[in-house]
C-alpha cells in the first residue's frame, strides 16, 4: 500500500493490484538473475507484460464510464496471458525451475480470473 501517504487510489485496494504487484515483484526478482541472452527477449518482454497488468489496473480505474474501464481492464488480462508462453520458455530452457513455473503460473492464471471477474461487473 501507499506508505507513508494519507491518500490510497482505489486501484491500490483492489485485491488483484496487490496480487500483480506481488507477482510484479516475483518477476523482478526472476529476470534479475536471468543470463544476457534472455535479458534483451524474454526477460524486459516479461517485465513488459508484468507491468502492463498493473498500468491498465491503475488507469482503467480512474475512467468514469464502464466502457473505458472495461477496455484497459481487458488490455491488463490479455497482459496477464502474455506472461505465461515466457515463463513457459523459462522453464523449458531451465531458467525456472518446474516448481518455480507453477508457482508463477498459478499466480497468473489467478489474477486473469480476477479480472475476468472485475470486467464481468461492469456488464
Amino acid at each position: 500500500m501507499a506508505e507513508g501517504n494519507d491518500y490510497i487510489f482505489d486501484f491500490e485496494r483492489l485485491t488483484v493490484y496487490q496480487k500483480a504487484l506481488g507477482l510484479m515483484i516475483g518477476i523482478f526478482r526472476l529476470t534479475r538473475r536471468l543470463p544476457k541472452e534472455y535479458q534483451y527477449s524474454v526477460a524486459d518482454q516479461l517485465r513488459r507484460a508484468g507491468l502492463s497488468i498493473l498500468n491498465n489496473l491503475a488507469e482503467g480505474s480512474g475512467k468514469l464510464s464502464k466502457r473505458e474501464k472495461g477496455q484497459f481492464y481487458r488490455t491488463s488480462l490479455n497482459s496477464a496471458r502474455e506472461c505465461i508462453p515466457m515463463l513457459t520458455v523459462l522453464k523449458e530452457e531451465q531458467q525456472l525451475t518446474a516448481e518455480h513455473h507453477q508457482a508463477m503460473r498459478q499466480d497468473v492464471v489467478h489474477i486473469a480470473n480476477m479480472l475476468g471477474r472485475l470486467i464481468a461487473t461492469l456488464s
